[in-house]
């Protein structure tokens, strides 16, 4: 593969991690990332395989090392082992570090064997609670058996899996131990994520959910020993070791600690619109000129050109009073 240069944001910052979302539709309708009722994109206008791995591999040669994909529920994206097996020629030769997904662990029972041989080494899973019925509030359509099932299949494949829970006050706040001793005895490691001001908050009060992780990290400090962590994992998590039982935790907070400052990545939709930043509205559309011709020129100049837009941080914000910097996009638009 012939290397172009480096993808340099306007802060110096060298773009290494993209997220792909290749597909808004999910199996599960999640409380805090999906309407119940979602009206989904035409096929038309998703990217199909090969324009996927044509967009992916531009970036492979900009630089990206790390590729992370997303949904939705990427796994139910038909077909989908067929790219992840595409993008295994870029692990091969070595240009593209790393290879991986974010998942609900519904069809990894189907998919772990497969998804190890193609050079996946770890997976991120979105579980929040380990209370079935709670599970399936949550989630609206899903399982947790299911679930539970594909975590342990991931696990048989060899891959190592990180727990990703979502923070969410009056829900999964009785768990947070529970969790964390689940998690330690399976050898999983375990990030919370704050809850993050996006979609229709006319359905799900996002003031109301929020569970500052200040506190959740000050109720492990009151239990354990913690020692803060300088490794970072490519994405904006800050990670604990609890001396007690060697496990680390990870924080993610784009409330109340602002990551921006390393950001090294941006995310691209299932139908070609590329966010340089999570929480901005700014993106730009690599669909056209990915289809306007069979080189791709047009496409590579479309994607430093965004890059050459990407802003310096985000405006997220809770106050007593309201929510700032709300994002209209539901969450699945974007793959997290």
């Amino acid at each position: 593969m012939t290397h172009t240069a480096p993808l340099i944001d306007p802060f110096a910052r060298a773009i290494s991690y993209l997220r792909v979302s290749v597909t808004d539709r999910c199996d599960f309708r999640c409380v805090y990332c999906m309407a119940e009722n979602m009206t989904f994109l035409p096929k038309a206008d998703l990217l199909s395989l090969e324009e996927l791995d044509r967009v992916c591999s531009a970036f492979v040669r900009m630089g990206v090392e790390k590729l992370r994909i997303t949904g939705g529920e990427p796994l139910v994206r038909k077909g989908i082992m067929t790219f992840f097996r595409a993008m295994q020629r870029h692990l091969n030769s070595g240009a593209l570090k790393e290879l991986t997904l974010t998942t609900n662990g519904s069809q990894l029972g189907k998919y772990a064997s497969e998804l190890a041989e193609c050079g996946v080494r770890r997976i991120n899973v979105s579980l929040d609670t380990l209370d079935p019925q709670k599970f399936a509030d949550i989630t609206r359509w899903g399982r947790l058996p299911q679930v539970l099932e594909g975590i342990a299949a991931a696990k048989a494949a060899g891959l190592r899996v990180k727990i990703n829970a979502v923070a969410l006050r009056g829900f999964n706040e009785a768990e947070q131990f529970s969790l964390t001793e689940w998690c330690a005895r399976h050898d999983h490691d375990l990030t919370w994520i704050e809850v993050m001001p996006m979609g229709d908050l006319g359905n799900e009060d996002r003031l109301d959910q929020y569970w500052s992780l200040k506190d959740l990290r000050a109720r492990y400090a009151e239990r354990f020993t913690l020692t803060d962590l300088a490794e970072r994992s490519g994405g904006p998590a800050r990670y604990v070791r609890i001396e007690e039982t060697g496990q680390k935790i990870g924080f993610i907070t784009p409330l109340t600690h602002n990551f921006c400052e390393s950001c090294n990545r941006v995310r691209l939709t299932c139908t070609g619109e590329l966010y340089m930043c999570l929480g901005q509205e700014d993106m730009a559309d690599l669909r056209a000129p990915l289809r306007a011709e069979a080189s791709d020129t047009a496409l590579e100049q479309a994607i430093r050109n965004a890059i050459a837009r990407k802003p310096k941080g985000h405006d997220f914000d809770y106050s007593r009073s309201g929510v700032v910097g709300q994002m209209t996009r539901h969450m699945s638009h974007t793959g997290g």
